[in-house]
């Protein structure tokens, strides 16, 4: 069992299907057989993200996905758990990034998701990055386009 919670910055409107994420998130931590997690889940928009990227990683622009990673552990009446942190996504970025790899916004969003999930369980793609025609060959992002395979039939944005 895993515990999600997924909010949107305020003052930006929350999309229809907002209510999609949580079930989506859980069904990719379960494939990916991480259990025991809490996750935090933040939809903002890219001047938002451009302030997060700047101030923790010192890179004034924006981006696609955040990941903070946290790994504190508590217990309660439920068990024990392991705060691994929290993923921000742009939802600006989002339609730029699905137009680029010519994939649904759907598809891509699921993607951001999975990717954020890796890299808070200690996975790095080094200097890879998906690139549209390319098949990847560092493990966390082979591992990404096997989960995203498995799930191709899930639907976040209808």
């Amino acid at each position: 069992m895993n515990r999600v919670y997924v909010a949107m910055q305020e003052g930006v409107n929350e999309p229809d299907w907002f209510e999609n994420v949580e079930p989506f998130v859980k069904k990719a931590l379960a494939e990916l057989k991480f259990d025991g997690q809490e996750i935090s889940m933040l939809l903002c928009n890219d001047t938002y993200m451009q302030e997060l990227n700047k101030t923790y990683r010192n890179i004034d622009s924006t981006t696609d996905v955040l990941s903070f990673e946290n790994d504190e552990e508590y217990e309660d009446e439920e068990g024990k758990w392991k705060c691994v942190g929290d993923i921000v996504i742009s939802l600006d970025t989002l339609p730029v990034n699905a137009d680029y790899f010519e994939e649904s916004r759907n598809d891509e969003l699921k993607r951001l998701i999975v990717h954020g999930l890796l890299h808070l369980n200690g996975m790095d793609h080094g200097e890879e990055h998906i690139e549209k025609g390319t098949a990847p060959v560092c493990e966390m992002l082979v591992l990404q386009e096997n989960v995203l395979e498995k799930l191709k039939d899930e639907k976040i944005i209808k």
